[in-house]
Protein backbone atom coordinates (compact mmCIF):
# COMPACT_ATOMS: atom_id res chain seq x y z
CA UNK A 1 0.00 0.00 0.00
CA UNK A 2 1.09 3.56 -0.67
CA UNK A 3 2.35 5.42 2.39
CA UNK A 4 2.00 9.18 2.77
CA UNK A 5 4.25 10.94 5.26
CA UNK A 6 2.31 14.08 6.07
CA UNK A 7 1.04 16.78 8.43
CA UNK A 8 -2.75 16.74 8.69
CA UNK A 9 -3.00 20.53 8.35
CA UNK A 10 -0.38 20.86 5.62
CA UNK A 11 -2.08 22.21 2.51
CA UNK A 12 0.46 20.43 0.31
CA UNK A 13 -0.32 17.15 2.05
CA UNK A 14 -4.00 17.85 1.41
CA UNK A 15 -3.25 18.42 -2.26
CA UNK A 16 -1.70 14.94 -2.44
CA UNK A 17 -4.57 13.38 -0.47
CA UNK A 18 -7.03 14.87 -2.95
CA UNK A 19 -5.04 13.43 -5.85
CA UNK A 20 -4.87 9.98 -4.25
CA UNK A 21 -8.60 10.02 -3.54
CA UNK A 22 -9.44 11.28 -7.02
CA UNK A 23 -7.47 8.41 -8.53
CA UNK A 24 -9.07 5.93 -6.14
CA UNK A 25 -5.75 4.79 -4.68
CA UNK A 26 -5.57 3.24 -1.22
CA UNK A 27 -2.95 4.75 1.04
CA UNK A 28 -1.88 4.89 4.66
CA UNK A 29 -1.26 8.22 6.35
CA UNK A 30 1.81 8.50 8.55
CA UNK A 31 1.67 11.64 10.67
CA UNK A 32 5.07 13.25 11.06
CA UNK A 33 5.90 15.00 14.31
CA UNK A 34 7.85 18.21 13.59
CA UNK A 35 11.45 17.87 14.69
CA UNK A 36 12.16 14.31 15.69
CA UNK A 37 9.69 12.81 13.21
CA UNK A 38 11.28 14.71 10.36
CA UNK A 39 14.52 12.80 10.90
CA UNK A 40 12.82 9.71 9.48
CA UNK A 41 11.55 11.76 6.54
CA UNK A 42 15.12 12.95 5.92
CA UNK A 43 16.46 9.41 6.09
CA UNK A 44 13.92 8.27 3.52
CA UNK A 45 13.89 11.22 1.13
CA UNK A 46 17.05 13.28 1.75
CA UNK A 47 15.04 16.31 2.89
CA UNK A 48 12.79 17.19 5.85
CA UNK A 49 9.61 18.55 4.25
CA UNK A 50 6.29 16.80 3.81
CA UNK A 51 4.52 15.40 1.93
CA UNK A 52 6.61 12.38 1.05
CA UNK A 53 5.10 9.39 -0.75
CA UNK A 54 6.50 5.87 -0.46
CA UNK A 55 5.46 3.40 -3.15
CA UNK A 56 7.30 0.16 -2.51
CA UNK A 57 10.99 1.01 -2.86
CA UNK A 58 10.25 4.35 -4.55
CA UNK A 59 10.24 7.49 -2.40
CA UNK A 60 9.08 10.83 -3.81
CA UNK A 61 9.09 14.22 -2.09
CA UNK A 62 7.35 17.46 -3.15
CA UNK A 63 3.65 17.55 -3.97
CA UNK A 64 4.17 18.38 -7.66
CA UNK A 65 6.68 15.57 -8.15
CA UNK A 66 4.31 13.20 -6.36
CA UNK A 67 1.43 14.25 -8.63
CA UNK A 68 3.45 13.67 -11.79
CA UNK A 69 4.71 10.31 -10.50
CA UNK A 70 1.20 9.13 -9.68
CA UNK A 71 -0.04 10.17 -13.11
CA UNK A 72 2.70 8.12 -14.79
CA UNK A 73 2.45 5.09 -12.52
CA UNK A 74 -1.34 5.03 -12.16
CA UNK A 75 -2.75 6.48 -15.40
CA UNK A 76 -6.45 5.91 -14.64
CA UNK A 77 -8.20 9.25 -14.15
CA UNK A 78 -5.35 11.28 -15.62
CA UNK A 79 -4.39 14.59 -14.03
CA UNK A 80 -2.76 16.27 -17.01
CA UNK A 81 -4.76 17.05 -20.18
CA UNK A 82 -3.43 15.82 -23.51
CA UNK A 83 -4.44 18.93 -25.45
CA UNK A 84 -1.29 21.13 -25.59
CA UNK A 85 -2.98 24.39 -24.56
CA UNK A 86 -4.97 22.77 -21.77
CA UNK A 87 -1.84 20.95 -20.58
CA UNK A 88 0.11 24.19 -20.46
CA UNK A 89 -2.67 26.01 -18.63
CA UNK A 90 -3.07 23.15 -16.15
CA UNK A 91 0.63 23.11 -15.26
CA UNK A 92 0.72 26.90 -15.06
CA UNK A 93 -2.22 27.05 -12.63
CA UNK A 94 -0.76 24.24 -10.51
CA UNK A 95 2.54 26.08 -10.12
CA UNK A 96 0.75 29.37 -9.41
CA UNK A 97 -1.44 27.74 -6.76
CA UNK A 98 1.58 26.38 -4.90
CA UNK A 99 3.58 29.59 -5.00
CA UNK A 100 0.74 32.09 -4.57
CA UNK A 101 -2.16 30.66 -2.58
CA UNK A 102 0.01 28.14 -0.77
CA UNK A 103 2.61 30.64 0.45
CA UNK A 104 0.24 33.53 1.19
CA UNK A 105 -2.31 31.45 3.07
CA UNK A 106 0.28 30.46 5.66
CA UNK A 107 0.99 34.12 6.37
CA UNK A 108 -2.66 35.11 6.76
CA UNK A 109 -3.30 32.07 8.95
CA UNK A 110 -0.45 33.15 11.19
CA UNK A 111 -1.94 36.64 11.32
CA UNK A 112 -5.35 35.28 12.31
CA UNK A 113 -3.80 33.02 14.94
CA UNK A 114 -1.82 35.95 16.35
CA UNK A 115 -4.90 38.12 16.79
CA UNK A 116 -7.41 35.53 18.00
CA UNK A 117 -6.64 33.40 21.09
CA UNK A 118 -9.74 31.29 20.38
CA UNK A 119 -8.68 30.53 16.81
CA UNK A 120 -5.13 29.96 18.03
CA UNK A 121 -6.10 27.24 20.46
CA UNK A 122 -8.61 25.64 18.07
CA UNK A 123 -5.88 24.76 15.54
CA UNK A 124 -3.85 22.92 18.17
CA UNK A 125 -3.94 19.10 18.05
CA UNK A 126 -7.05 17.86 19.82
CA UNK A 127 -4.79 15.77 22.06
CA UNK A 128 -3.14 18.92 23.45
CA UNK A 129 -3.60 19.10 27.25
CA UNK A 130 -5.94 21.85 28.45
CA UNK A 131 -3.22 23.57 30.48
CA UNK A 132 -1.03 23.88 27.38
CA UNK A 133 -3.93 25.26 25.36
CA UNK A 134 -4.43 27.86 28.07
CA UNK A 135 -0.77 28.84 27.94
CA UNK A 136 -0.83 29.18 24.15
CA UNK A 137 -4.03 31.20 24.25
CA UNK A 138 -2.56 33.56 26.82
CA UNK A 139 0.41 34.62 24.69
CA UNK A 140 -0.05 38.35 23.93
CA UNK A 141 -0.68 39.16 20.24
CA UNK A 142 2.21 41.64 20.32
CA UNK A 143 4.64 38.82 21.13
CA UNK A 144 3.40 36.72 18.23
CA UNK A 145 3.63 39.72 15.89
CA UNK A 146 7.28 40.18 16.85
CA UNK A 147 7.97 36.49 16.32
CA UNK A 148 6.14 36.62 12.99
CA UNK A 149 8.26 39.54 11.80
CA UNK A 150 11.32 37.36 12.23
CA UNK A 151 10.00 34.76 9.79
CA UNK A 152 8.42 37.09 7.22
CA UNK A 153 4.93 37.04 8.74
CA UNK A 154 4.82 40.41 10.45
CA UNK A 155 1.73 42.67 10.27
CA UNK A 156 2.75 44.34 6.99
CA UNK A 157 3.54 41.01 5.32
CA UNK A 158 0.25 39.54 6.52
CA UNK A 159 -1.69 42.54 5.16
CA UNK A 160 0.05 42.28 1.77
CA UNK A 161 -0.66 38.55 1.61
CA UNK A 162 -4.32 39.08 2.53
CA UNK A 163 -4.76 41.76 -0.16
CA UNK A 164 -3.14 39.51 -2.77
CA UNK A 165 -5.33 36.56 -1.75
CA UNK A 166 -8.45 38.66 -2.17
CA UNK A 167 -7.45 39.21 -5.79
CA UNK A 168 -6.61 35.52 -6.23
CA UNK A 169 -9.95 34.34 -4.83
CA UNK A 170 -11.91 36.89 -6.82
CA UNK A 171 -10.15 35.79 -10.00
CA UNK A 172 -10.87 32.13 -9.29
CA UNK A 173 -14.51 32.91 -8.52
CA UNK A 174 -14.87 34.69 -11.86
CA UNK A 175 -13.24 31.80 -13.74
CA UNK A 176 -15.63 29.34 -12.12
CA UNK A 177 -18.84 31.29 -12.64
CA UNK A 178 -19.80 29.39 -15.80
CA UNK A 179 -17.30 26.52 -15.72
CA UNK A 180 -17.31 23.34 -13.62
CA UNK A 181 -13.51 23.13 -13.67
CA UNK A 182 -10.54 25.42 -14.16
CA UNK A 183 -9.29 23.60 -17.26
CA UNK A 184 -11.42 21.57 -19.66
CA UNK A 185 -14.47 19.48 -18.85
CA UNK A 186 -13.11 17.24 -16.12
CA UNK A 187 -10.95 17.67 -13.01
CA UNK A 188 -7.24 18.15 -13.60
CA UNK A 189 -4.18 18.74 -11.47
CA UNK A 190 -5.05 22.45 -11.60
CA UNK A 191 -8.34 21.89 -9.75
CA UNK A 192 -6.91 19.51 -7.16
CA UNK A 193 -3.94 21.77 -6.48
CA UNK A 194 -6.03 24.91 -6.03
CA UNK A 195 -8.53 23.09 -3.80
CA UNK A 196 -5.82 21.46 -1.69
CA UNK A 197 -3.60 24.46 -1.08
CA UNK A 198 -6.60 26.64 -0.13
CA UNK A 199 -7.08 24.39 2.91
CA UNK A 200 -5.79 26.96 5.40
CA UNK A 201 -8.12 29.70 4.13
CA UNK A 202 -11.21 27.71 5.02
CA UNK A 203 -11.24 24.21 6.45
CA UNK A 204 -13.70 22.00 4.56
CA UNK A 205 -16.87 20.87 6.22
CA UNK A 206 -17.52 17.18 6.45
CA UNK A 207 -15.49 14.21 7.69
CA UNK A 208 -12.39 14.78 5.58
CA UNK A 209 -9.78 15.92 8.10
CA UNK A 210 -8.81 14.76 11.57
CA UNK A 211 -9.39 18.20 13.10
CA UNK A 212 -11.59 19.53 15.92
CA UNK A 213 -15.24 19.95 14.96
CA UNK A 214 -14.99 23.65 15.83
CA UNK A 215 -12.61 24.15 12.89
CA UNK A 216 -14.75 22.57 10.17
CA UNK A 217 -16.22 25.15 7.84
CA UNK A 218 -14.24 27.89 9.58
CA UNK A 219 -11.33 29.90 8.25
CA UNK A 220 -9.73 33.30 7.85
CA UNK A 221 -12.20 36.09 8.77
CA UNK A 222 -12.89 38.34 5.79
CA UNK A 223 -11.96 35.60 3.31
CA UNK A 224 -13.69 32.38 4.34
CA UNK A 225 -16.93 34.16 5.24
CA UNK A 226 -17.08 36.70 2.41
CA UNK A 227 -19.89 36.42 -0.15
CA UNK A 228 -17.48 37.75 -2.79
CA UNK A 229 -15.64 34.42 -2.78
CA UNK A 230 -18.67 32.21 -2.24
CA UNK A 231 -18.48 30.85 -5.80
CA UNK A 232 -14.98 29.55 -5.17
CA UNK A 233 -15.64 27.90 -1.83
CA UNK A 234 -18.93 26.38 -3.08
CA UNK A 235 -17.00 24.95 -6.05
CA UNK A 236 -14.44 23.48 -3.69
CA UNK A 237 -17.20 21.93 -1.56
CA UNK A 238 -18.61 20.22 -4.65
CA UNK A 239 -15.17 18.93 -5.61
CA UNK A 240 -14.70 17.47 -2.13
CA UNK A 241 -18.15 15.89 -2.13
CA UNK A 242 -17.44 14.23 -5.47
CA UNK A 243 -13.89 12.99 -4.97
CA UNK A 244 -12.51 13.38 -1.44
CA UNK A 245 -12.95 10.19 0.58
CA UNK A 246 -14.32 10.77 4.09
CA UNK A 247 -12.42 9.57 7.12
CA UNK A 248 -13.64 6.38 8.70
CA UNK A 249 -13.65 5.84 12.43
CA UNK A 250 -10.16 4.39 12.09
CA UNK A 251 -8.72 6.80 9.55
CA UNK A 252 -8.60 7.32 5.80
CA UNK A 253 -7.84 3.71 4.96
CA UNK A 254 -8.02 1.79 8.18
CA UNK A 255 -4.99 3.32 9.86
CA UNK A 256 -5.40 4.82 13.30
CA UNK A 257 -5.51 8.63 13.22
CA UNK A 258 -2.59 10.28 14.97
CA UNK A 259 -2.14 13.73 16.45
CA UNK A 260 -2.26 16.75 14.17
CA UNK A 261 0.81 18.91 13.66
CA UNK A 262 0.92 22.12 11.64
CA UNK A 263 3.67 22.31 9.03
Amino acid sequence: MLELYQFELSQYSEKVRLILDYKGLAYRKIEVTPGVGQLEVFQRSGQRKVPVLKDGDTVISDSTAIALYLDRKYPDRPLIPTDPKERGLCLLIEEWADESIGAKSRKVLYGAISQSPTFRTSVLPHTTPDFLKSLVGAVPPEVLEILGSGVGAGPDAVKDARDALKQDLESLSLLLLDSPYLVGNQPTLADLAVAGVSLLLKFPEGPYLDVPETLKGKGIPGLADSSVYETFFNWRDRLYAAYRKPLTSTGTDGSTPTSIDIE
